[in-house]
């Protein structure tokens, strides 16, 4: 008799020892779904990595956060198709994005929301492309993520629709008669949008008075490059780059007393919530981008009061085409019968024809009817915003 309790005793120790490993597994996901919406026995892997530190955070996170809502409310629904989520950082360093791929690579990942950032993303999308994994990319606008990659798609408009709409948006509304740039000339991303408008605004017969460039190791004093805009009498400054050069540039044309208007392009969304910035500096700064927190429609409302009761903040447009990124990639494994004990190359090669299908037509926070075509590019209306009151406004 106490031999057979003996044995019990070791037997549900034993037990006790794996449910409590089993428990530390389900940690493994840096931002994997709530226990009470998750099904992670039978859900489908999804990973991105993205600058969640550093000088580029504000973007990764944003991204990581909009994928994690829509996550939750897929697996919420209680239908077949679950997801399991994890996003690595990869501090907007190309490097480091291919560690972090190769760390969601290992933990099983059967698709990718590859890398938020351009550069960054350049480098895994080669990887998924050679691993045969199926990549939507939120917000790296690249043309290189995508080329002569079959499987890699995009979210966010592609660098020279971005340069080419902004030509066209700046024409049609006369916003100036003599217009400036300035743009990163050491960045894929600036250089991309900015050749596509020049050749667009020649065609247009608009008048760019003046082109000048920074780089990693100037991007902190632009008096010399606002000095020549000034002097050509730029009345509109085009800035095809992120919103950290472009908050400076803000302030120190203030300083300078030179007064343009100023239009931007996506990268520039997340600009009033940048630590230590004064919103003041923005007011009246244009810029394209597909998604407005202060749309009235019922599925902008909701993203945005749940996305600031959880993050405290405003969404901006990466965590919206994260958000869209995810639930087009339901509705597409939903259409394409993908199950999570498929392999990684034969959901993507469904998904390859989902997407690519003439008939799947997907509508998001970030537009309706969005399509995309074999290029990996999508298709889908800018909108034209306004900075009023420090908050966004249609123009």
């Amino acid at each position: 008799m106490k031999k057979f309790i003996s044995l019990a005793l070791c037997l549900a120790l034993m037990v006790g020892c794996m449910a409590g490993c089993g428990s530390k597994g389900n940690n493994t996901s840096a931002t994997s779904a709530s226990p009470a919406a998750s099904a992670s026995a039978t859900a489908i892997k999804i990973g991105g990595t993205g600058p969640l530190s550093g000088a580029a955070a504000i973007y990764g996170t944003a991204a990581k956060n909009g994928a994690k809502i829509a996550v939750d409310e897929i697996n919420a629904m209680g239908e077949s198709i679950q997801f399991d989520l994890k996003y690595e950082d990869d501090e907007h360093d190309a490097e480091k994005a291919v560690n972090a791929y190769n760390t969601l690579k290992d933990w099983g990942m059967q698709i990718s929301l590859g890398s938020v950032t351009s550069k960054p993303c350049e480098a895994t999308s080669a990887l998924t492309y050679e691993d045969r994994i199926f990549a939507l990319t939120p917000s790296a606008s690249s043309t290189a993520v995508t080329e002569g990659k079959d499987n890699q798609f995009q979210m966010c408009f592609s660098d020279p629709n971005q340069g080419t709409a902004s030509a066209q948006y700046i024409s049609d509304q006369k916003l100036g008669t003599k217009i400036a740039v300035i743009y990163k000339n050491d960045d894929v991303y600036s250089k991309g949008i900015y050749d596509k408008f020049a050749s667009k605004a020649k065609e247009l017969g608009l008048n760019i008075v003046s082109a000048t460039t920074f780089t990693d190791d100037s991007q902190t004093d632009f008096t010399v490059q606002l000095s020549e805009a000034q002097k050509a009498g730029a009345d509109l400054l085009f800035l095809p780059m992120y919103y950290q050069p472009a908050s400076l540039i803000l302030s120190q044309a203030k300083s300078m007393n030179y007064a343009p208007k100023f239009f931007g392009v996506d990268g520039m969304d997340g600009i009033l919530t940048m630590e230590g910035f004064d919103a003041s500096l923005a007011e009246g700064v244009m810029l394209l981008t597909p998604f407005n927190a202060d749309s009235t429609d019922e599925k902008t409302q909701s993203f945005v009061k749940k996305y600031k009761e959880l993050y405290n903040e405003t969404p901006n447009q990466f965590a919206a085409d994260a958000y869209d990124c995810v639930y087009a990639l339901y509705s597409a494994c939903k259409i394409a019968g993908i199950t999570s004990d498929m392999d990684a190359s034969s959901i993507c090669d469904k998904m390859v024809a989902t997407f690519t299908d003439a008939n799947f037509k997907f509508d998001g926070l970030t537009g309706t009817g969005v399509t995309w075509d074999k290029t990996g590019a999508v298709s889908k209306t800018p909108k034209g915003m306004v900075i009023k009151n420090g908050a966004y406004a249609g123009m």
